[in-house]
């Protein structure tokens, strides 16, 4: 199914509209913001929790789109929400890298994890969600990489400028901490 977007009361395809911010068109490019930055905004998020400097984030992520937009090809980059999110994380990346010394010297100790454990209730998206919010900076970047954005972990190594290893463990202490504040739910571990 294409997506229509509203532009000047006409709803035009994505590709269209694309097209026209690839022309510059500001309205295009106001009509493409509005569609895509509340979204952007909870990408960066993620990795970053801060609210002023992920909209700073998302505003220099939105920069870099405009600016390059006239590379972006449906047939060579798949979707175009794929394409923007692929640069939100880059910036958030970036970002961290800037503002964190974790990314320059990540502590590597082995944690043994189990693979499985039982839940005795559900917890809603949202509250899983809140507990991501809480890991260290390193765990929940590795853990959004990897859990929710699909990256594997030579992505994450290339794009944290460390080992596969490294994103590995930093994957397994995140869901240690994470089963760790489970348990603080009254949710067991097997």
């Amino acid at each position: 199914m294409e997506r229509t977007l509203n532009y000047n009361g006409i709803e035009l395809s994505e590709e269209r509209l694309t097209h026209l911010c690839q022309q510059n068109d500001s309205k295009a490019q106001r009509v493409l913001y509005d569609r895509y930055a509340d979204q952007m905004f909870r990408v960066c998020y993620r990795y970053i929790k801060r609210d002023e400097s992920t909209e700073d984030v998302v505003t220099n992520g939105f920069i870099k789109v405009f600016l390059n937009i006239y590379r972006f090809e449906y047939r060579d980059k798949g979707s175009l929400n794929g394409w923007i999110k692929r640069i939100m994380i880059n910036e958030s990346l970036m970002f961290l890298r800037k503002k964190n010394p974790l990314f320059q010297a990540i502590d590597t100790a082995d944690i043994q994890i189990k693979d499985s454990y039982q839940c005795d209730q559900e917890l809603l998206a949202q509250d899983i969600y809140k507990l991501v919010r809480k890991l260290p900076k390193g765990y929940r970047t590795v853990f959004n990489m990897y859990v929710i954005d699909g990256y594997t972990h030579r992505e994450i190594a290339d794009h944290l400028n460390v080992s596969e290893n490294t994103s590995k463990s930093q994957l397994s202490k995140a869901r240690a901490h994470l089963r760790k504040m489970l348990g603080k739910y009254g949710i067991e571990n097997e």
